[in-house]
């Protein structure tokens, strides 16, 4: 890694980063459902189950759905009859993730506080890895994605959700507008919290493009790598194959 990284517009060290990131989710996690749709328009529950449809989970497999902590696909991928392990670094996210699987009458699902970048998990152990919304977030987003890899047995299968930069026309200058000047000021006046919104928003416009980011998860050791681009690329859903 290099001796310092993005936080949002900002250069910090990584371990600035990390703390960082960590205040800004344990802010928001209380009104998880009121960033997502701030940053989204409402949309991220239509993208959340396109995503899973790709994922196409089945009974009986292990799945570990990384920066997962509010159980939003974890609920998802375990209709089907998966076994899902729930990871997050964010201790706030994974107590509101637990909190709503109670409140739903959801078991069976795996909670455990961890790095994206350090897994504890034995090589080889899971059919699939998901991450949605949590990619960019990650201080070290290449030692993320060599140990998704590790952890997947071989045949396995990587998902990712996440933000990018839009392709269409007009669309662009009219979502940027709407990030950077409304999405702060809906953080400061429903949460009180426009720092963090802001964050949120310029984490967006430092992360790769579609065709870097899909690089980066070829180097990390996936074959067969795939992007399809939501809204124009607005959101994108990239995906990999161990061998």
């Amino acid at each position: 890694m290099s001796e310092t990284v993005s936080f949002g517009y900002e250069e910090v060290t990584p371990e600035e980063k990390t703390a960082r990131v960590g205040g800004v989710f344990a802010s928001v996690a209380s009104r998880y459902d009121l960033m997502n749709d701030a940053m989204s328009g409402g949309m991220h529950r239509l993208w959340k189950d396109r995503f899973v449809r790709r994922v196409k989970p089945r009974a009986g497999e292990q799945i570990l759905d990384m920066a997962g902590g509010t159980g939003d696909i974890a609920f998802r991928l375990q209709r089907d009859g998966a076994s899902v392990t729930v990871a997050d670094i964010n201790p706030a996210m994974l107590e509101v993730g637990m909190k709503r699987a109670q409140e739903r009458g959801i078991d069976g699902l795996v909670w455990t506080e961890a790095n994206a970048e350090t897994l504890a998990f034995p090589d080889r152990f899971f059919d699939a890895y998901t991450i949605a919304f949590g990619i960019r977030n990650v201080t070290d987003i290449p030692a993320a994605l060599r140990e998704a890899h590790r952890v997947l047995r071989r045949g396995g299968r990587f998902f990712c959700l996440e933000f990018s930069t839009t392709q269409w026309p007009g669309f662009k200058e009219i979502y940027d507008n709407y990030s950077h000047h409304l999405v702060p000021r809906i953080g400061q006046l429903l949460a009180d919290d426009r720092d963090s919104y802001r964050y949120l928003v310029e984490s967006i416009r430092r992360f790769p493009d579609m065709p870097t980011f899909e690089r980066m998860i070829r180097d990390a050791g996936f074959v067969q790598t795939k992007v399809e681009p939501l809204l124009g690329g607005l959101v994108a859903i990239h995906s990999g194959w161990k061998i």
